[in-house]
C-alpha cells in the first residue's frame, strides 16, 4: 500500500503505542553514531522492514548518495540509497519503529509530508531523533550527551547533560519540519545528541554509539549489554598512546580537558576550540589510522 511517497508492506502489523527512533544522514550523523546505534537495536530485536520510498530518485541526487554494488552468491546486487522504516514488537512497553532518514535534495516539502503521514498512520506516540555532532570536547573524558523532550532540556535522565549555552541559530536541516509537524499533532518529540571530539572525525565512533545506547537502554528498559563500550575504549586508547609522544598536542588536549571540567569559563572554551592547523592534521591522521586497524 502507498502512504504518501512510501511503499508499505502488507499486512500492516498492529503496533502498540509505537515510539520512533530516527537518525538523519548526513546532517547529524557524525561518526555514524546514529547509524551504528539503530543497526545495533535492529539486530537485537531482529527488526523487520516495513516500508521505504517507492521512488527515492524523486528526492535524492544519486551523484551525492551513490548506489553501491555487491556480489552475493555470485550474483551482482545493486543497493539504491533510500529512507527505510523497520519495526520491532516488544512484550512490554511501547513497540519500536526504526527510521533511517536521508536528507532530501529536492521536493523536500513532499518528502517531509510523506514522513509525517507515514508516522501518523502507524499511530506514533513519540518521535525520537538520535545523532552526533563534533564539539570542542576531549577524548579523555566521558562523552557528553544533550537531550530535549518537547523542546525542553531533559532532566533526571542518566548520562544526559543539561543543554549548554543558548538556542542554536544558523544552518539546519529541512527535516526539522518533521518534528515540528508532529509536535503540532500532539506527538512527543525527543532528541539525543552525543558530542564527539572534533579533532578525530572517526568514520565510525564506537564510543559515541555506546553512549547513545546507554541512554536508550535506560529509557526503554533494554539490556545494558547493548551498550558495548570496549570497542570505543580501544579506539580512544590508541589515540592517547600516540598523544603521549607529542607534548604540544598533549598540552592542547589539556586545554580541552580544562574547558570540559569548567564549562562556565568562556576563555577556556575559546582557546580549546582554536587548535592549531598542524595539530588538527595530526589528530585527524590518527583518526584515519584507527579506521585502518
Amino acid at each position: 500500500m502507498r502512504i504518501g511517497a512510501f511503499e508499505v508492506q502488507e499486512p500492516v502489523p498492529e503496533l502498540r503505542d509505537p515510539h520512533v527512533i530516527a537518525m538523519l544522514r548526513p546532517w547529524i550523523d557524525a561518526g555514524n553514531v546514529g547509524t551504528l546505534t539503530l543497526r545495533r537495536l535492529e539486530r537485537h530485536f531482529s527488526a523487520q522492514e516495513i516500508g521505504k520510498l517507492a521512488a527515492p530518485g524523486a528526492f535524492f541526487d544519486f551523484t551525492r548518495y551513490r548506489p553501491t554494488t555487491r556480489i552475493v552468491n555470485g550474483q551482482r546486487n545493486l543497493r539504491i540509497p533510500n529512507t527505510n522504516l523497520r519495526y520491532a514488537k516488544r512484550e512490554e512497553g511501547p513497540d519500536l519503529l526504526f527510521l533511517h532518514v536521508l536528507e532530501p535534495h529536492t521536493m523536500a516539502e513532499e518528502y517531509v509530508n510523506s514522513v509525517v503521514e507515514l508516522l501518523k498512520t502507524f499511530g506514533v506516540k513519540r518521535y525520537g531523533r538520535i545523532g552526533g555532532m563534533y564539539d570542542a570536547v576531549p577524548h579523555t573524558r566521558p562523552l557528553l550527551v544533550t537531550g530535549t523532550l518537547n523542546g525542553e532540556p531533559m532532566k533526571d535522565v542518566p548520562w544526559v547533560n543539561p543543554s549548554r549555552g543558548g538556542a542554536y541559530q544558523g544552518p539546519t536541516s529541512i527535516m526539522n519540519m518533521v518534528s515540528d509537524s508532529l509536535t503540532k499533532l500532539g506527538i512527543e518529540s525527543l532528541s539525543l545528541m552525543v558530542h564527539l571530539p572534533q579533532y578525530l572525525e572517526l568514520e565510525e565512533d564506537f564510543a559515541g554509539s555506546a553512549r547513545l545506547l546507554e541512554i536508550l537502554c535506560a529509557l526503554y528498559g533494554l539490556p545494558n549489554r547493548l551498550a558495548d563500550h570496549e570497542r570505543g575504549k580501544r579506539q580512544y586508547a590508541q589515540v592517547s598512546a600516540e598523544v603521549e609522544q607529542h607534548s604540544g598536542v598533549k598540552a592542547l588536549i589539556g586545554q580541552l580537558e580544562a574547558y570540559y571540567d569548567s564549562r562556565a569559563d568562556t576563555k577556556a572554551q575559546e582557546s580549546a576550540s582554536d587548535l592549531a592547523p598542524e595539530v588538527q592534521r595530526f589528530l585527524r591522521d590518527m583518526g584515519r589510522k584507527l579506521e585502518d586497524t
